[in-house]
């Protein structure tokens, strides 16, 4: 039988003769021949791009393409700086997005570091010292504590204790050993297995490489991350096909009213002059920069508070949300063992209260003296050694019986370390023996139990398993006889039960609750066991009282259709003991259905679900550098809660969005008006605007305030509505309406009245040919017009629905700043004389500007009139119990 379809389940003598090998190793010509056959022992990338064809793709995006024809259009209107401008900002962001994907393509590098350097390994029936790449199949390896493994492979001697939380996501170390039963069951749980990237934690064994390289499970997570591409958020689809549409009607109205022009007696130069104005007014040169830095605020503001995100857009698709998946352990739990209920002297007492009496006082002490930790600042600057003893010393610590690490260690005089096996460890100090372990371990080696009987025992024992308590019997003896471990270790006194548990994190409750609210569903898929995860689900509020609990075991045996149907009624789940696949396959049913799914995950089985959710969350304190390439964000506190903060700030990043989008194109209409006044009266009216007033507009007085639009506070109720639908555009027909129906049609208005206003006060009549000056000063009435206006837009574009009382009129300081920088911006081109003839542009005089001066409260007055229509007829927020749940079906 090839090595690649051994199971490693055999018993050793068999498994010896399907790998031709023997518990003596191979030889060294025979492992040559195997590396050549099977190939090194290393992780295999996938072949990427060529990098000049990715690069080039960032240049061909429909925002890139619109920006090229802006810079040639300025270029063309005899404005290199802009044209410059315009191309440095086209190269940017071209950049950064080649540098982002890329960076995805890191994820098989960090699995390939979980692999150690070399091994020990029988070679010619010696234990030499050989490279991890060089094993083969059927190589006898040794391996000793604090080993990382570099291969799967069958124990076949020995038994250790192996850290798997970086394959299942467990934070107790799995007990393998040699002579374990054999029994049917996932390969993880295979009692006499190890595997490639995890590591001993305890013991000593030999083992038989079973599997190398990619035929490793670490290597089938890593083809697993492999496998498909990162699709473009909801908001880099929105915005593509939107800039298309854009790019089309632009270009398509330019060529069409070319001829009109021409027919209505303009010369060609004059038609051509007033076609590319026109592009020039209805693309949007500042759309592309604009998006571009409020989703980088929104990632400065997100790194702030614990989440760093690698992806721009990500931003908004965190507030797309409608699944949030997660892990239990470091992110609905602190990762920390706490003891939590203790029983003593036959009752069953809150861990507060375990030091209320004298055998209690006993119970934490032993407890605490049967251990190798060390809590921080006593002896080490930090926490070392297992979690489950540090739990113990800071019971002891709480519970006012502190046992110190120094004078602990100082009176041992003997230590029989924990053993797989036995699963107990003991400790003598001061004429006494103390044993802690698992109860099934330490209670038969028990004469007396204090306070009760076995069956009193057991029954406590129960009722902690039940609760998803982890349990450890504490026992003493009071004298150390001679004669070893095993003669120590018997005739002990029960002292009582030690239960534990990895507590929630205090925030996470209310995050959850805030989630429901904002209609999102939260699962649970945890590698851990399921009356645990249960237990965690329950007390932060995950799922209803009849939640369902679905084991690794009953996913693989579930169809496709039983797995949309159970994630299709909006139940809360809990996915207990998953495997990469299993955590994956709830992943595509979720997005098969439409949804919008947040993953987390910390550790090497994650990283598939990670790359492949919409939102990759993995933990910065305890995930691993794979999970943390594979994922979209990390979180620098494993904080549930600040997934759910997160949440709400993607949902107010992609309303700021849209405000700064009707900022943007609320403009278009009273720059597009002018030129169709100029081409339909066959130039009997002068030319209101001229192209590089346009872009001085687009690409001047316009990007502050749209800016600063971005980092908007976000309107009353943000969490209390569902999640918008994935198929809703950040471009949608009420924005349109609101942007060139009502904000453009006032503001265009405004404008054409401004502009006659002042030929009128020159004496013109159609046909008139004026000076030179009065024209120019018509057309700066024109520009100054757009910027006035600009102001009364911006200010009507800081809410959606509510009025601008309710987050405060002057509340947003960087938009007062940009609205200063456009007047002074917009002065300097009007009164500068150096730039008059360049902007054709002149001085306006006291009468004109009083004209301009009720423009802003004009435009933002109309709008809020709309708004305040519009709120009379939407109903107020839903309730926790009103939210529609299963965002896929939700509305913006």
């Amino acid at each position: 039988m090839p090595p690649a379809e051994v199971d490693g389940r055999e018993p050793p003598t068999e498994l010896f003769r399907h790998l031709r090998s023997t518990p003596a190793g191979l030889r060294s010509r025979e492992a040559a021949r195997r590396l050549t056959v099977y190939g090194p022992n290393e992780l295999a990338r996938r072949r990427g791009r060529r990098w000049p064809r990715q690069l080039l793709a960032q240049f061909t995006q429909p925002l890139a393409v619109l920006l090229m024809i802006a810079a040639g259009l300025a270029w063309a209107g005899h404005a290199p700086a802009l044209a410059v401008a315009v191309v440095a900002v086209i190269v940017l962001n071209a950049a950064f997005a080649f540098v982002q994907e890329r960076q995805a393509e890191r994820a098989v590098e960090a699995l390939a570091a979980y692999l150690p350097d070399s091994a020990r390994v029988m070679r010619d029936g010696v234990l030499i010292e050989a490279p991890a790449r060089d094993l083969v199949p059927g190589d006898v390896m040794q391996v000793d504590e604090g080993d990382r493994i570099c291969a799967d492979a069958r124990l076949v001697d020995g038994s250790v204790a192996i850290d798997l939380s970086a394959l299942n996501g467990e934070s107790v170390p799995a007990v393998r050993t040699a002579d374990a039963e054999l029994a049917p069951g996932p390969l993880l749980e295979a009692r006499e297995l190890i595997f490639s990237g995890t590591s001993c934690t305890a013991g000593q064994a030999r083992a038989v490489v079973t599997h190398t390289g990619m035929r490793t499970e670490i290597g089938r997570i890593a083809a697993l991350s492999q496998r498909g591409k990162v699709e473009p958020s909801p908001l880099e689809r929105q915005v593509r096909r939107a800039t298309w549409i854009i790019a089309a009607v632009a270009v398509l109205a330019g060529a069409a009213f070319l001829p009109i022009g021409v027919l209505a007696g303009l010369g060609w130069a004059a038609a051509i002059t007033f076609a590319i104005g026109l592009i020039v007014a209805n693309v949007p040169e500042g759309l592309l920069p604009t998006i571009t830095l409020a989703l980088a605020g929104g990632v400065r503001e997100l790194a702030r508070s614990g989440a760093v995100v690698k992806r721009l857009s990500a931003v908004e698709t965190l507030g797309s949300t409608t699944v949030i998946c997660t892990d239990k352990t470091g992110t609905l739990t602190e990762n920390r063992m706490r003891v939590t209920r203790v029983w003593v002297a036959g009752e069953d007492r809150d861990a507060a209260g375990a030091a209320a009496d004298r055998p209690g006082r006993e119970l934490v002490r032993a407890a605490a003296l049967c251990t190798t930790a060390h809590l921080a600042g006593d002896g080490t600057p930090g926490d070392t050694g297992d979690p489950t003893e540090l739990a113990l010393l800071r019971l002891a610590a709480d519970a006012g019986v502190p046992v110190h690490a120094a004078d602990r260690d100082a009176a041992r005089t003997a230590l029989y370390a924990f053993d797989p096996r036995t699963k107990r460890m003991s400790i003598a100090a001061g004429g006494h023996l103390f044993s802690k372990g698992a109860p099934e371990s330490v209670v038969p080696l028990c004469a007396t139990i204090l306070g009760g009987t076995r069956a009193d025992v057991a029954a406590a024992v129960d009722r902690y398993a039940a609760q998803g308590l982890r349990v450890l019997a504490i026992a003493r003896r009071s004298s150390v006889p001679a004669g070893g471990r095993e003669t120590a270790e018997a005739q002990l006194t029960l002292l009582g039960l030690v239960a534990m548990a990895d507590p929630p994190r205090a925030a996470v409750p209310a995050a959850v609750a805030a989630a429901h609210r904002a209609g999102i569903t939260v699962h649970v898929i945890t590698g851990d066991y399921g009356p645990t995860a249960a237990q965690i689900a329950a007390q932060v509020g995950i799922g209803a009282a009849n939640r369902r609990v679905i084991t690794g075991a009953e996913l693989e045996h579930m169809g496709d259709a039983d797995l949309d149907r159970l994630l299709g009624d909006h139940q809360e789940v809990v996915f207990a003991r998953s495997s990469p696949e299993g955590k994956l396959r709830v992943c595509e049913a979720l997005r098969a259905e439409g949804h919008i799914v947040a993953m987390t995950g910390d550790g090497v089985n994650d990283a598939p679900a990670l790359r492949r959710a919409d939102i990759g969350v993995a933990m910065g304190r305890t995930g691993t550098d794979v999970a943390c390439e594979a994922a979209t964000m990390v979180l620098t506190d494993d904080n549930f809660a600040t997934i759910v903060r997160a949440v709400e700030a993607g949902r107010r990043v992609y309303d700021n969005v849209r405000k700064f989008v009707l900022y943007i194109f609320a403009h278009a209409v009273p720059e597009v008006v002018p030129f169709l006044i100029f081409a339909i009266s066959g130039g009997a009216v002068p030319l209101p605007l001229t192209v590089l007033q346009i872009l001085a507009i687009d690409l001047g007085t316009e990007t502050l305030p749209a800016l600063a639009l971005g980092r908007e506070r976000a309107e009353p109720g943000l969490m209390d509505r569902p999640p918008r639908s994935p198929r809703s555009g950040v471009i949608d027909r009420r924005l349109l309406v609101r942007a060139w129906g009502l904000l453009g049609v006032t503001s265009a208005l405004l404008v054409t009245a401004g502009f006659f206003w002042v030929l009128w006060r020159a004496g013109w009549h159609p046909g008139a040919v004026l000076p030179a000056e009065v024209e120019a000063k018509a057309a700066t009435m024109t520009f100054a017009g757009i910027v006035a206006c600009q102001i009364g837009t911006a200010m009507a574009s800081r809410t959606d629905y509510a009025a601008l009382r309710t987050i405060g009129v002057f509340s947003n300081r960087l938009l007062l700043g940009g609205i200063a920088f456009e007047i002074v911006f917009a002065a300097a081109l009007i009164y500068v004389p150096a730039f008059q003839p360049v902007f054709g542009t002149a001085a306006l005089g006291a009468a004109e500007l009083a004209f301009l001066a009720p423009f802003p409260v004009l435009v933002w007055g109309v709008d809020e009139i709309y708004r305040a229509r519009l709120r009379g007829r939407r109903p107020g927020p839903k309730g926790p119990n009103g939210s529609a749940r299963g965002g896929a079906r939700g509305v913006e």
